[in-house]
């Protein structure tokens, strides 16, 4: 990871609420791009070991995307997301759930809410993530959401510099 970018990760439980900014030094339409396409989503948003493997998504207003996390066993966390509003290339909201491989959920969920903005080449990507309950987001942190996301954005910034290679 390049130290000069901008990486900030706060957790606020009293406001059940995880914020979230990301610089990435690639161009706002690439980054757009892997936020907001499954194969390329599949690339990156899993921790390593694990693996992501998404079953469906149609990102538009309405539209789901419905994927797993796989671990190198091959257990499956599956997870249900509804894309509640979306401004191309600039943001988009989601709201997010835990669901078993037949789709049945697990509320309370939680709303994302992404922010995409460029400038002097330089994308960055703020991020609210709003829980339901302060059981769900301690839970999430137990889980290993922190070094989890943090594990992901590294592989996001890997996969932005492999894909603006090849542009």
């Amino acid at each position: 990871m390049k130290d000069n970018l901008l990486f900030e990760f706060t957790v606020d439980k009293a406001a059940k609420t995880v914020y979230i900014t990301r610089e990435f030094d690639a161009e706002l339409s690439l980054v757009w791009d892997a936020f907001t396409t499954a194969e390329l989503l599949d690339q990156w948003v899993a921790p390593k070991p694990w693996a992501s493997r998404t079953k469906y998504m149609d990102f538009k207003v309405g539209g789901r995307r419905f994927y797993a996390m796989v671990s190198p066993e091959g257990h499956e966390r599956w997870v249900l997301q509804t894309y509640i509003s979306i401004s191309p290339k600039s943001k988009f909201k989601m709201f997010n759930v835990f669901a078993d491989k037949d789709e049945n959920t697990e509320l309370p969920g939680s709303e994302w809410d992404y922010t995409f903005s460029e400038q002097n080449g330089k994308t960055t990507v703020s991020i609210t993530i709003y829980n339901e309950s302060l059981e769900r987001m301690e839970r999430m942190i137990e889980m290993g959401f922190t070094e989890g996301y943090q594990m992901s954005m590294i592989n996001l910034e890997n996969l932005l510099a492999t894909l603006a290679q090849r542009n």
